[in-house]
């Protein structure tokens, strides 16, 4: 089993930082390669036409293996979620009438652009609320996301994880209904890939995207995106040089050579190069993969076990063990969550998120057991 990790980042001692859900800390040795980056395009005379390829093709070997994935051409890198869905949305027919199914409040970003296309086309858009009672509520918010499914649907568009309050998914089970009725299944995977293992062979979405500044460890604006087959004729939102074919030949790039490389590469987005943040993803997909995703998340559920007794004892509601990811969930406890409880918190140096009357707590590998028991004793 994995020990700590936290000697392999930059946390002060006196920081207890709970909050890989809002933003990861950097790997030591993701900024090394960071500064490397930043050191070679001092002399760019250095940086070769190959190297434009280079990097770029081995974050998509490590993301398929990630993932699994065989075919590492099935993967593209993005800036962001909002552009992966972009592309994933441009490629659906819609006709009026048709439904798109929704969770709870999603991240906005997996939001924006259903609500523009249903209002387009008037279209039916179902947001399926959580459910009030706590009582088993992962499973009925998954069975809820279930009976919304009908032959009318088109997408479902969802998390694999809530990013408000970590409620785990049943992405198998929704996407063989998805399979069922003919729909799309669109799956943001930004807060469980990195920390949640995730395995596509048997999961069979039609798209899923990763925001890599979370639980990827990696840096901010750069992520990875999988499309499968029904996207394989689909066009990308935009035209970049370097998702051509041949492009790997600077000399006859004015030949423009309109066909686009196979599979996933034509929803890579323009500069996917990424000189500087490419070096440091890489490094923490490599850490994460030699640790082992099965292994990070054992590591949280052995620490987040020792806190359940003082949950249960201060009446404090935390999801079920069979819907709860155990590197993000919410904290309910039965007060109102005030500024003055917030503050306290902080000037504790106890790092965590708000969302309504939850508290996101998201450990990860540089964590204890310690740290969460300091957070429990402050509520």
């Amino acid at each position: 089993m994995l020990t700590c990790q936290k000697e392999k980042f930059s946390i002060d001692p006196d920081i207890t930082y709970l909050n890989g859900s809002y933003m990861s800390p950097l790997l030591k040795s993701a900024v090394q390669a960071g500064i490397k980056a930043i050191q070679s395009k001092a002399k760019p005379w250095n940086i070769t036409p190959a190297d434009f390829f280079a990097e770029a093709n081995e974050l998509k070997h490590l993301f398929a293996k990630m993932i699994n994935v065989a075919d590492h051409n099935r993967i593209a890198i993005v800036p962001s979620v909002s552009y992966a869905i972009s592309n994933a949305a441009r490629n659906i027919r819609f006709e009026k009438g048709d439904r798109i199914v929704l969770i709870d409040k999603i991240f906005p970003s997996n939001y924006f652009i259903w609500k523009k296309l249903a209002d387009q086309f008037e279209l039916e858009l179902i947001m399926v609320n959580a459910p009030v009672d706590f009582t088993n509520r992962g499973a009925k918010w998954n069975d809820a996301i279930l009976k919304a499914m009908t032959p009318k649907t088109k997408v479902v568009a969802l998390e694999n994880i809530h990013w408000a309050d970590g409620t785990r998914f049943e992405i198998k089970a929704i996407s063989e209904r998805s399979k069922e009725i003919g729909a799309k299944i669109i799956v943001d995977g930004t807060q469980g890939i990195g920390a949640y293992p995730f395995d596509q062979e048997a999961m069979q979405v039609d798209v899923l995207v990763v925001a890599g500044y979370k639980w990827l460890l990696g840096p901010y604006s750069i992520g990875m995106a999988y499309y499968g087959d029904a996207y394989d004729q689909g066009e990308p939102i935009e035209e970049n040089w370097i998702n051509k074919l041949r492009s790997e030949n600077f000399e006859t790039l004015t030949d423009y050579q309109s066909a686009d490389k196979p599979l996933a590469a034509k929803y890579s987005m323009g500069e996917q190069s990424q000189f500087v943040h490419a070096p440091m993803l890489k490094e923490s997909m490599r850490q994460l993969l030699e640790w082992g995703i099965d292994n990070v998340q054992e590591y949280c559920r052995s620490i987040v076990d020792e806190m359940l007794p003082a949950l249960i004892e201060k009446n404090i509601w935390i999801e079920e063990s069979n819907y709860r990811a155990n590197h993000i969930f919410g904290l309910h406890p039965p007060y109102e969550i005030t500024a003055s409880l917030k503050e306290k918190i902080l000037s504790n140096k106890v790092y965590v998120s708000y969302r309504s009357q939850v508290i996101r707590v998201s450990p990860n590998i540089y964590n204890t057991a310690d740290d969460l028991r300091k957070l429990i004793d402050l509520l």
